[in-house]
């Protein structure tokens, strides 16, 4: 009797929630209570009460509270790509329309990469010019100031 009483006893602890500290009975290991998590709980329900209700959920998920809005934008970006590509087929019945608008996006997004491309292409440029005038500054002072320790 005694050893079907501990499974459960594991099992419902995992699944409930409860608000004890320490390692007993009354404790709970779920959740991620550190000062920052708090914080943000305490601002959310000051900025608005949903809000706060959401990090107060995430938090007692087990999750750090500086990962929610890297979430929230991940859902909504799927939200919004699967409701875009459910409504375009449906909205256009024209396949030749739909040909011309899929040929735009891809040339739009051609142009984006391209545009990608030139400003890692100057980063990489500006990083050159910028070793090239320190190597040259530090050659102007090796220059001027011979060692004298010998």
């Amino acid at each position: 009797m005694s050893s079907s009483s501990g499974p459960s006893a594991t099992t419902s602890s995992d699944h409930s929630f409860c608000f004890g500290r320490g390692k007993g009975k009354g404790s709970c290991s779920k959740g991620n209570w550190s000062p920052l998590n708090i914080g943000a709980m305490v601002f959310g329900f000051v900025l608005f009460w949903p809000v706060g209700l959401l990090v107060l959920y995430w938090n007692i998920s087990g999750r750090d509270a500086r990962d929610l809005p890297a979430a929230i934008k991940q859902k909504w970006s799927s939200m919004f790509n699967r409701r875009s590509s459910e409504s375009t087929p449906s909205t256009n019945g024209n396949s030749v329309f739909d040909e011309f608008q899929q040929t735009q996006y891809d040339r739009i997004a051609e142009i984006k990469e391209e545009i990608k491309e030139r400003a890692r292409r100057f980063n990489e440029f500006r990083m050159d010019a910028k070793r090239r005038a320190e190597q040259e500054e530090f050659s102007q002072f090796m220059a001027s100031h011979p060692d004298t320790d010998k």
